[in-house]
């Protein structure tokens, strides 16, 4: 697992996730987005274009982090869901629960 924060704007950040984000991975992925909380941001598009695989443990983090920034006044946006996280995002029904959108530029868009 892989990830990059690339700070869009004063108030926006994009976390570029790749590989799997399963139990072992999961804490890392929390602990980056934590930091850019912290840092400020409170609007976060994660990336998830190069994300071959989610568990259980990553869709907690991916849930944990919307409940904090909504707390904050946040937002959390998805982008570039694969096939097989998409897959799983259905089967939990998160896409009930998150905006998902095809890419990064629609994902800052739809921020409000």
């Amino acid at each position: 697992m892989n990830i990059m924060i690339r700070q869009q704007s004063a108030e926006v950040a994009v976390a570029i996730v790749s590989g799997r984000i399963d139990t072992v991975a999961a804490p890392e992925v929390e602990k980056e987005i934590n930091k850019t909380i912290e840092s400020g941001k409170h609007k976060i598009v994660i990336d998830l274009s190069g994300t071959e695989y989610i568990s259980s443990s990553g869709l907690r983090v991916l849930l944990g982090t919307a409940k904090g920034l909504k707390a904050k006044g946040g937002q959390l946006r998805l982008c570039g869901v694969t096939d097989n996280v998409m897959k799983v995002f259905k089967l939990a029904g998160f896409t009930k629960v998150f905006i998902i959108s095809a890419t990064q530029a629609e994902a800052i868009q739809s921020l409000s």
